[in-house]
Parts: C-alpha cells; structure tokens; sequence
C-alpha cells in the first residue's frame, strides 16, 4: 500500500512520512542524488539574472552525526552532537571527534557513533514546465513538497514517491 503526501497547509505544502526512516547516510544520499542526476520529476533549466539554473537543485543542507560515550558495561556516561553542511564533513568532523583521546578522557567511557540517532536533511529547488518553483526537502524521516501551486505537481511528485522504495 502506498503511502500518500497529506497537506497540512493552506501554502501548499504537503508532506510524506515514511513508514520507516532511511536507514544510513547512504540510501538518504542515493535517493536526492538520484532526483538531482535523473530529474524523475521533469524540472526544466530556467534564466535568472542572465544565468542559467539547472531544473533541480540542491539547496540548504544539515547532517548531524551522534557520538555516544559508554562505560565498560556499555551504559551511556555523555555524548557529543556535530553538524555540517556536507556528508563529507559530518563525517570527517564525527570521525575527529571519535579520536580525540583528550575529549574522551574529559566525558569518559568509549566513543560510539550513534547512527540511529544521526539526522539529514537535504532541500532541492525544483522549477516545473509550467514555471513554478517548488522544494523538495529531504529528512530522515519524512519528504515534504512546499511552495507550490498547480495540483499536478503534487501529483507528479506523489506519483514519482510512489515508485520509490525507500519512499514508500
């Protein structure tokens, strides 16, 4: 059964909860590159002071990695939280965080990444045939379709979700 965009705004913004969250960075990453790099949704290239703009691209985006710390019985003593603008830099920040013997020593216990507690978010700006520009925001747990007008982009992109696994 497929799991469908309800609005819960009157500015038009409809959201897709998933049954079950993206399970890594990724199968996140492979979903938004794959809009990005198939254009599944039909954008079209636009002219904008002189330049032009690809038909889907993306725009702001947020990664938190979680660092747990655990005593010897595996029980949670602190934690750290790091957020970056790439996946790249989450990790590598996540990564610099798990070696730093000296913020080991100052929280105590073992640095453990958290992966189920990391989170994502990925916007991509999409402008449809018939000129509108909508976004496309991608989280962990949900997709959410803002900004647009015409019904039949709803519908696109719901009939695109549908088609999706990960989305479903």
């Amino acid at each position: 059964m497929a799991v469908d965009f309800v609005e819960t705004r009157n500015t038009r913004t409809a959201v897709r909860t998933l049954p079950a969250p993206f399970v890594d960075i990724a199968a996140f990453n492979a979903v938004v590159e794959s809009v990005i790099e198939n254009n599944p949704l039909g954008c079209v290239p636009y002219e904008q002071a002189g330049e032009m703009i690809p038909g889907v691209i993306r725009g702001r985006q947020i990664y938190t990695a979680r660092i747990a710390y655990l005593d010897e019985d595996g029980k949670r003593v602190g934690a750290a939280t790091v957020t970056a603008e790439t996946i790249a830099g989450m990790t590598a920040a996540a990564n610099a965080i798990m070696a730093d013997n000296t913020l080991k020593a100052a929280v105590g216990g073992n640095p453990v990444r958290d992966f189920g507690r990391d989170t994502y978010s990925a916007q991509l700006r999409c402008r449809d045939p018939n000129g509108e520009t909508y976004t496309l925001t991608f989280t962990r747990r949900n997709v959410r379709l803002t900004s647009y007008q015409d019904e039949d982009i709803l519908a696109t992109v719901e009939d695109w979700a549908d088609a999706v696994p990960a989305l479903c």
